[in-house]
């Protein structure tokens, strides 16, 4: 039996950085994760992402990605913010997710495990977030972490 498997995403342009169509809220916290960004310890790869999450009561968290010397151990700027958030403070669900790298000639999309996690993150607070993946001109966003990862792990 064949399927298909489809899903809404919006798009937007961001020339210069500026955006154009997106809501202001959505333009902030990709501002954020651009600041973020800043944050990172790349030594290795030279590639520094960070990413903002908006909470239901408003606040806005970031984290930035972190590598090690001793590689594999370094993380994801996603897996940051959302293993420290769900340990911290889960009952403040998130809203939304910003991601933002540097450089930032392409937009900044999550690896496979950063998108288990945030199913992961999702299935916890019980209730969806949406997800900005953005570049210095352009941002897609997706209402939920399903939309990434259709055929998720699960136990």
């Amino acid at each position: 039996m064949e399927k298909t498997y489809s899903f809404t995403y919006r798009h937007y342009d961001l020339p210069h950085g500026a955006p154009h169509g997106a809501p202001p809220e959505d333009a902030r916290l990709i501002a954020e994760a651009r600041r973020a960004a800043e944050t990172a310890h790349a030594p290795f790869s030279g590639y520094r992402v960070g990413a903002a999450a908006r909470l239901e009561s408003g606040k806005i968290i970031t984290a930035s990605n972190q590598e090690s010397e001793a590689f594999p151990a370094g993380l994801c700027a996603e897996r940051v913010l959302l293993f420290g958030h769900m340990a911290s403070s889960p009952q403040d669900k998130i809203t939304a997710l910003a991601i933002a790298s540097h450089p930032d000639d392409a937009e900044c999309y999550p690896c496979g495990g950063c998108r288990q996690v945030m199913l992961d993150a999702m299935r916890r607070q019980g209730a969806p977030f949406r997800i900005l993946m953005s570049s210095g001109r352009s941002a897609t966003v997706v209402d939920d972490p399903t939309c990434l990862m259709p055929f998720p792990f699960g136990l």
